[in-house]
């Protein structure tokens, strides 16, 4: 009779040893998905108006992280920068990459001598001198080009960026949901 109760109690100690191992695989596959996610995709919030017209202050963003082991930003890409000089992320074009000249004259912006077409753009630039910008570095700038609406590249305190600064580039919108997976490179 001791042997039946133990022969019982057996299959239940199993089932509940089997049950935790379980619960145990459920939640290591869990942390798994969310770190790789997180470190592969991010969410991001536009604040201010130093997009505009291309994003406006609120829009949510879809961010690529992984794209940075594999490409460098190029011109046209718009990206999520974190400065130790900034006490928060900012959201950028990229429009001068390493090796580049960059200067503005007249509202107008040269790279390497040739004027930049900027289709997406509200307002113009003040002058800025001759700059060639360092290896390992981006020189950013916010589609809102009115003065003071755009902490970027062109303000001296900033200047260009350090591609290690860029923590990923901004896919599309997802909200508003009228601009849902709207591109936003050139």
């Amino acid at each position: 009779m001791a042997d039946e109760v133990l022969a019982r109690k057996k299959p239940a100690a199993t089932r509940h040893k089997s049950e935790f191992w379980g619960w145990v695989r459920f939640i290591l596959l869990l942390s798994l998905a969310f770190i790789l996610i997180n470190n592969m995709i991010g969410l991001t919030r536009v604040s201010g108006n130093s997009m505009n017209p291309t994003l406006q202050s609120g829009n949510v963003l879809l961010m690529n992280k992984v794209s940075l082991f594999f490409k460098t930003p190029k011109y046209g890409d718009v990206v999520v920068i974190k400065d130790d000089r900034l006490e928060f992320s900012i959201i950028k074009r990229v429009i001068a990459v390493q090796g580049d000249r960059i200067f503005i004259r007249d509202g107008v912006i040269y790279v390497n001598e040739t004027p930049l077409p900027e289709l997406y753009t509200a307002g113009k630039s003040e002058n800025m001198d001759v700059q060639t910008i360092p290896s390992g570095y981006l020189f950013v700038v916010g589609d809102n080009r009115n003065l003071g609406e755009s902490k970027d590249s062109r303000d001296p305190s900033l200047g260009p960026v350090h591609i290690k600064d860029v923590k990923g580039y901004a896919i599309f919108s997802l909200l508003p949901m009228h601009r849902i997976a709207e591109p936003l490179d050139l």
